[in-house]
């Protein structure tokens, strides 16, 4: 059932109350998440998104009783990905030659997915739709956070639809950002822009400062998915400012993966260590095998520096260790330290490893990290303990 958001618009997408991984197993979602669509009714129609694809069938029986299909006078796409466009092979079947704006590397992507040569309306930013009292201008977004991405702004109601950009992965029964949690809605924000925006914070600050130059007032930020913002709902815009800006809190997290314990032990060592000479500071611990990889990652961004750690295994590292780095090095994090530890039985290649990976990974790696044989003794807990103390007085 559709849910009012103004006179003119209203909310047809869906709350996906057990959704718990998304992008694949990519990306956790403790929280679910909501795939937004909205119906503008002016002197045109306009339907701006759908929803995802295993909800195309219900998402267009709920459009049916919203609206006769046939009233439909445009269709934005914002962006073609799965998620906000799987209902439109089902739409299209009942309303074929219906227009679809989007950009030119939208069409490539709805193409790309569902091989339909369907009425596509290429757009750029700037241009307009006149749909009556009001408009419609449409602001190209790349990657924000596909090539296709794009806002639409709607005059007159003073409504920005932001696509990806502002949400959250985030199921909750109100649609607006002032009548849900507010911690809630936070952390999924920062985990939202932490795992998936990161790499392309210069892009971001660009796009945002050029939409803010047009000086158009924003009454409503209504996303793709989370919540609606409309109370004060330039504080995301503000967020995303900070955030895109080599962002980092008075943080230092630890994440290791451990075979027999004395790599946790370290680790708990060097905090400890940490703390002593600075308890003002967040020092966060993370068994990299026994936490959720994307909770860690939204750890590592809000991070001044990390340090990992892993034991020596086949002249390697443990599979968590080797597969968070890899994460860590694909979301290009900046201003960030770190520094490498680990224990070791035979060859100890780890700490030497996991240094090569956090350089390539942009990190300003400040030493060769520390290593010990076997379990640690108290020698090599005191070791450990300095180490901390050490690495903190260089950050």
């Amino acid at each position: 059932m559709g849910r009012k958001i103004t006179d003119k618009v209203t909310w047809v997408g869906k709350i996906d109350w057990e959704l718990r991984s998304f992008h694949g197993e990519e990306l956790s979602t403790h929280k679910g998440s909501s795939y937004n669509s909205y119906l503008i009714r002016d002197e045109k129609t306009v339907l701006i998104d759908t929803v995802w694809l295993p909800y195309a069938k219900e998402f267009v029986e709920n459009l049916k009783k919203e609206i006769n299909l046939n009233e439909i006078d445009y269709i934005v796409m914002n962006h073609g990905e799965i998620d906000h466009s799987g209902a439109l092979v089902e739409l299209m079947k009942e309303i074929p030659d219906t227009p679809i704006y989007c950009t030119s590397n939208g069409v490539k992507s709805l193409k790309g997915h569902y091989h339909q040569d369907w009425n596509f309306v290429e757009v750029k930013t700037g241009d307009e739709l006149d749909i009556g009292n009001s408009k419609l201008i449409f602001v190209e977004a790349r990657m924000l956070h596909w090539p296709d991405s794009m806002f639409t702004y709607m005059t007159g109601e003073n409504i920005l639809f932001s696509n990806d950009a502002f949400g959250q992965h985030y199921a909750t029964e109100h649609l607006f950002n002032d009548l849900a949690d507010q911690n809630e809605i936070y952390e999924e924000a920062i985990k939202y822009y932490g795992n998936i925006l990161t790499p392309f914070s210069p892009l971001v600050k660009k796009k945002i400062e050029e939409v803010l130059s047009f000086n158009l007032p924003v009454n409503m930020i209504c996303t793709s998915h989370g919540v609606i913002w409309r109370d004060n709902p330039t504080q995301i815009i503000e967020k995303y400012m900070e955030w895109a800006n080599a962002y980092q809190e008075n943080q230092i997290t630890l994440l290791y993966d451990t075979m027999w314990e004395g790599t946790r032990r370290l680790a708990e060592a060097i905090a400890e260590g940490i703390k002593s000479v600075d308890d003002r500071i967040t020092v966060k611990l993370y068994n990299i095998s026994r936490s959720d990889k994307n909770d860690i990652l939204t750890e590592v961004f809000k991070s001044k520096a990390i340090l990992v750690g892993s034991p020596t295994v086949n002249k390697g590292l443990l599979h968590g260790a080797a597969a968070i780095l890899e994460m860590i090095k694909g979301l290009s994090f900046k201003n960030k330290k770190a520094a490498a530890f680990g224990c070791y039985g035979w060859g100890g290649e780890s700490v030497k490893l996991i240094t090569e990976e956090l350089k390539r990974a942009g990190f300003d790696v400040v030493n060769d990290g520390i290593r010990e044989l076997w379990n640690p003794n108290e020698d090599a807990i005191v070791r450990a303990r300095e180490y901390g103390k050490e690495f903190v007085s260089k950050i």
